[in-house]
């Protein structure tokens, strides 16, 4: 290998967070909820720091395509005191979102406030879309492709379309201790318990068992000092 190549590897940046951020929600909007891991009391993990994270997770997301992705990018360049304003929106959003279905999946009624927030951003999100034909469909596209805002666009239409969609019943918060993220029940009996069986899920049968041995443990050491 080169020290050319070798220099060129060096200047490669790792992928942030907002690019390898787990999409488990099965709703674009419940996968934004999700990318703060912790709401309500101290964050445990923060994945969206700036503007340049909502135009990367978006990406990620599938909500934006390349090429505009890069026109954001430059236009939040040139305006960053709006691009953090967008940003402060989109946080504002995303906290809106999760309050509304954590409310839902625990049997509970959104507060009307947070339902006026979620309306005001479909609203917006309406006036700068259109429906037009793209071969064998139909698809929602945006007027103004390069509006700091459009990021939030996509975000909005999907919290409107769940919330009014029969899915919205089976959404569900993980039962994990220390998380709380939202995800779409689409398991045959609807009982699924955890955002990912990979992750929360393990963790809980190691905790079980962990206390099951203990629990055993114990009986004998009881038994034990009976016996002598």
């Amino acid at each position: 290998m080169d020290i050319a190549h070798i220099q060129k590897d060096r200047t490669v940046e790792p992928p942030r967070d907002a690019e390898i951020h787990h999409l488990i929600g099965g709703a674009v909007c419940l996968d934004f909820a999700n990318t703060l891991y912790g709401h309500g009391r101290t964050p445990i993990h923060e994945y969206l720091f700036d503007y340049r994270d909502l135009i990367l997770w978006s990406r990620h997301a599938g909500i934006l395509p390349a090429s505009d992705a890069e026109s954001l990018r430059r236009k939040a360049a040139r305006q960053p005191n709006e691009a953090l304003a967008m940003f402060h929106r989109a946080i504002a959003l995303r906290e809106t979102i999760f309050r509304v279905f954590s409310a839902i999946a625990q049997g509970n009624s959104p507060k009307p406030a947070d339902l006026e927030t979620i309306n005001a951003a479909r609203s917006e999100a309406n006036l700068h879309s259109h429906i037009e034909r793209a071969h064998d469909r139909f698809v929602i596209e945006w007027n103004d492709k390069t509006a700091l805002e459009r990021v939030l666009w996509g975000i909005a239409l999907s919290a409107a379309e769940l919330l009014t969609s029969e899915k919205v019943r089976a959404v569900r918060q993980c039962g994990g201790d220390t998380c709380d993220w939202l995800f779409v029940d689409t398991s045959r009996n609807h009982l699924r318990r955890w955002c990912s069986m990979s992750k929360c899920g393990n963790r809980a049968k190691v905790r079980r068992f962990i206390e099951r041995k203990r629990r055993q443990a114990r009986v004998r050491a009881v038994a034990a000092n009976q016996y002598h």
